[in-house]
């Protein structure tokens, strides 16, 4: 049996990664991984961590003094890890790549729609027996421009989503897949004249040294004015004192988020009883126009699944030493 310490869980990881084989002995920590509490994992376990833990080279080392030899990612995104520590250590690092495309497409559209036809403000009114329309007027989707901004396994279905509604879809992508924007009518274009003609501009990117900060003040200044802005993917794509300049001088319709900036400590903690001490998020939260979910386009039953399936079959494939589900082994040498 292996010892697996999970960090930064909640209950919804324990439903699903308890129930996934006898092989496995789980110790379950609602407190995030870092260089401070890193000294608490027994001895020779394999540790499971998420997006907000933080693996500097400090956590990896303490880890290794602990006799750490795996660690498995339950999400996408690695920026939280010190790769090349991990390979100086010999540790080995996975990760989850692609848990459920459609459930983090799937809820980019339902930010948006939520945003766009007022439905959240519109349920508060109801529910105080407020059947006003006023100000709840939206636009259609139909035969509008929609700017898709990566086209990976999210984005194009995102794409394929967006297309249904009879949208016109624009994307953009350093590495475009030409075949299959034929198939589904999409035209690939550079990233200025998407932002200058695009109604909604949706994010599906990686954060990367590349795309950190993408959105600041020089690409909100090209947005078409009253474009819609969503974010699924990482925050720290869009500059977020940018944005709230962005939405003060009236340049934006609407932004949705499922992803902020510096999330970490505020995102899926319950604080309704404390001080938001993050000055920029509580600006986001005072304006009509802006829709915000804590990080849970992930959070479907199906995500979940794959989710727990993917990281303890690398677990298993470690033990055997055998080699892990393909795409899901870090480079860690980079």
């Amino acid at each position: 049996m292996v010892h697996v310490t999970v960090f930064d869980t909640k209950p919804y990881d324990r439903e699903y990664l308890q129930n996934s084989g006898p092989e496995f002995s789980w110790q379950f920590n609602e407190f995030r991984l870092n260089s401070k509490t890193a000294s608490t994992v027994q001895k020779g376990t394999v540790i499971c961590a998420f997006v907000n833990d933080c693996l500097d080279g400090e956590c990896l080392r303490t880890l290794k003094t602990r006799e750490v030899q795996l660690v498995a990612l339950r999400c996408a995104g690695f920026n939280q890890v010190d790769l090349k520590e991990a390979a100086k250590l010999d540790l080995k690092v996975v990760r989850v790549p692609a848990y459920s495309p459609h459930a983090i497409a799937e809820h980019s559209l339902a930010l948006l729609l939520t945003l766009n036809r007022k439905i959240h403000r519109a349920y508060n009114r109801v529910r105080e027996h407020n059947f006003s329309l006023d100000g709840l007027v939206g636009f259609d989707l139909f035969k509008k421009r929609v700017g898709v901004v990566g086209t990976g396994k999210i984005g194009k279905i995102a794409v394929q989503i967006f297309r249904g509604f009879g949208a016109e879809v624009h994307a953009y992508d350093p590495f475009p897949d030409n075949e299959w924007a034929a198939q589904h009518q999409v035209t690939y274009t550079s990233l200025d004249p998407l932002l200058e003609q695009s109604n909604v501009i949706s994010l599906y990117l990686p954060l990367t040294t590349d795309t950190f900060h993408l959105f600041g003040s020089d690409h909100f200044k090209k947005m078409k004015p009253g474009a819609f802005l969503v974010n699924t993917s990482r925050g720290k794509l869009i500059d977020t004192k940018a944005l709230i300049h962005a939405l003060k001088s009236g340049k934006l319709g609407g932004v949705a988020l499922d992803v902020y900036e510096e999330e970490e400590g505020v995102f899926f903690e319950d604080l309704s009883n404390e001080m938001l001490e993050d000055d920029d998020l509580s600006r986001l939260l005072t304006f009509p126009n802006v829709l915000i979910t804590a990080h849970q386009a992930f959070l479907t039953a199906e995500a979940l699944s794959g989710i727990s399936n993917s990281t303890t079959e690398n677990i298993r494939r470690f033990l055997k030493q055998e080699s892990f589900l393909p795409g899901t082994e870090l480079t860690t040498n980079e």
